[in-house]
């Protein structure tokens, strides 16, 4: 499962990086748009176990969506993004 973590940080100025490493410690990631990351985690998961483990590094104030992404997507980038996403979809759909 490829899962969509995207986040509106209400206080830039602030220490952000215990999210930045909970996510990039989940397994696989990817993350060329400024508040969305692609994760295909290590050990099986749940949107609640993400959206808990990440809650505990931001504040209250700000907001959280995670979801999974299907094949069916579409949109504008890099080709190596597509190649990501193409790949991590082929590998945990096997």
């Amino acid at each position: 499962m490829i899962y969509l973590i995207t986040y509106d940080l209400r206080f830039p100025g602030r220490d952000y990086s215990a999210l930045f490493t909970a996510i990039k410690s989940m397994g696989a990631w990817w993350h060329y748009l400024g508040s969305v990351w692609l994760v295909v985690p290590n050990t099986p998961t749940t949107v609640a176990n993400i959206s808990e483990l990440l809650r505990a590094h931001i504040d209250k104030n700000d907001s959280l969506y995670v979801t999974t992404i299907g094949q069916n997507n579409d949109g504008w980038l890099p080709k190596d993004a597509w190649d990501w996403i193409r790949n991590h979809w082929h590998t945990v759909n096997r």
